[in-house]
């Protein structure tokens, strides 16, 4: 069961080894030589390392490649550093840019694994999938007449991708057919927006970002002006980050940007390396991707002082968590959900050649108060759960602190001793029991749609009306944000304008 509950997501947990929260491309070649010299080759580990290689060549049962061994000991290396740090491969190195870029070879749906099969969350509108008549909810039972059972969520995805104009046969189970059928789906581009939005009530916008791409600050700034077009006076704005692994950091700091006064501090990073240790402002030249006009430049000044919830749930990662807490810092915005993921490690790409690369953890990232949140998190201002009867299966997804050789959070050591407590009630099996049977007929949730629970809470918020919290847990982790000398300790307060500290 345990396997089956770290697979659940669109991207799920696979964000922790999704795109990177910073990506840079260089050369290691002057840097190999400088670390060099100042740190001695360890000979007789190297030694030992040719002798293992030479074994392998000489007694393994069947001949390898050279390719292969040398491939998979670079990736064997990385990956024992920490859950982020990762070999790419040619094939990797090119899914990674797809997914970076926001497009893909594939058949348009947003996937969930869920009894051991594939479950749509959505179909992607105006895809092969929405075409062929696939709808949320639905169960890919086989692809291409090989069982889903048994796969996991990223080899079925694997196996729904493939060259432009191929095609895949998908086994489609829906509840109340009388029996699964067999449709082909022609895969094509795809191009998946990051942002939408739209009215959700007169007077009240919902905002989402579900991944920060390389166009999401201007798809953000297109969708601002086009919600305040349809109604200048808007007086609450939900940013809805549930489910968004993170991705770009300069689409990060746009995206706190456009609700911040100019040049406020959005992120710093700290790591071994001089170029590790920085501090990001809310300014063009740290969130502009292309040369041109500032794509926060026209956006409506009403939304520096426009109430705002940010919902965010254990699904809210890395650059979302950015986000969060930049906004959440300065009291911008009311932080609404559970808490988030935890990854506060910043991810260099290193690129080795033309189409093989290293992504490699190079720092910490702390919010402009100075909180790193590496396996914390953000505990939000209002606990709500993803239901009135609770947080269903949010509250079984793994986070960072669940990881094998996570990096650990450099704070309050009870912090952490409170994180090894609530991973230990995860775990427990009464509590996976309970929660399944709740979700057993639920319908998926929709985000944004009239049954989002978290998104009706955060509209009775802006209207004053009591808010529908979650119970208290007494093994919750602490990580909320540090009040500035002669604070109050008080519930938190919409306030309309950020402060500045």
């Amino acid at each position: 069961m345990g396997n089956k509950l770290k697979n659940l997501g669109l991207i799920g947990i696979g964000m922790v080894a999704g795109v990177a929260a910073s990506v840079q491309f260089s050369a290691l070649a002057q840097k190999g030589a400088d670390a060099g010299a100042q740190a001695p080759l360890p000979l007789d580990e190297l030694r030992q390392l040719a002798d293992v290689y030479g074994l392998i060549k000489s007694d393994y049962v069947e001949k390898v490649e050279d390719k292969k061994l040398l491939s998979e000991a670079i990736a064997g290396m990385v990956a024992s550093l920490d859950p982020h740090s990762v070999y790419l491969d040619q094939k990797d190195f090119a899914e990674m840019q797809e997914e970076v870029e926001g497009r893909f070879v594939g058949v348009g749906v947003e996937v969930a694994m869920e009894d051991g099969y594939v479950k749509i969350v959505t179909p992607i509108e105006d895809t092969p999938a929405y075409r062929a008549g696939i709808k949320a909810g639905d169960l890919i039972t086989r692809i291409d007449n090989v069982p889903v059972k048994g796969l996991s969520l990223d080899d079925a995805i694997k196996r729904m991708r493939g060259e432009p104009h191929s095609k895949v046969m998908l086994t489609i189970a829906r509840r109340g057919a009388d029996a699964p059928w067999v449709v082909p789906v022609e895969r094509q581009e795809i191009k998946v927006a990051s942002v939408k939005g739209k009215m959700i009530e007169p007077g009240y916008a919902w905002l989402r970002i579900s991944q920060f791409q390389e166009e999401t600050v201007d798809e953000m700034a297109a969708k601002i002006k086009e919600l305040y077009a349809q109604n200048p006076a808007i007086k609450g704005l939900v940013l809805d980050l549930r489910n968004d692994p993170g991705g770009l950091l300069p689409s990060a700091i746009g995206v706190s940007a456009a609700f911040l006064p100019q040049n406020e501090v959005i992120v710093s990073t700290k790591g071994q390396l001089a170029e590790s240790n920085a501090t990001f402002y809310g300014r063009r030249e740290f969130y502009a991707v292309r040369p041109g006009a500032d794509p926060l430049g026209k956006l409506p000044a009403a939304l520096k002082t426009v109430p705002m919830v940010v919902l965010v749930n254990t699904g809210s990662a890395s650059a979302s968590e950015i986000v969060a807490g930049a906004l959440q810092d300065y009291k911008r915005a009311i932080v609404l959900g559970s808490q988030t993921f935890g990854k506060g490690s910043v991810q260099t790409l290193r690129q080795l050649t033309e189409d093989t690369a290293v992504k490699l953890t190079t720092a910490r990232y702390y919010t402009p108060k100075g909180r790193s949140i590496q396996a914390l998190g953000i505990v939000p201002d209002l606990k709500v759960d993803e239901t009135e009867e609770g947080d269903g299966l949010n509250a079984l997804q793994v986070r960072e602190a669940d990881l094998d050789h996570h990096l650990e959070n450099e704070g309050d050591k009870s912090k952490l001793a409170n994180t090894a407590s609530a991973k230990a009630k995860r775990d427990e099996l009464e509590e996976e029991q309970r929660a399944l049977a709740l979700l057993k007929n639920a319908k998926p949730l929709e985000f944004g749609g009239k049954d989002d629970f978290q998104l009706a809470q955060a509209l009775k918020h802006f209207k004053g009306l009591p808010v529908h919290l979650a119970k208290p847990d007494p093994d919750a982790i602490d990580a909320a944000p540090a009040r500035l000398p002669g604070e109050e300790q008080k519930p938190p307060e919409l306030k309309a304008g950020a402060q500045k500290k």
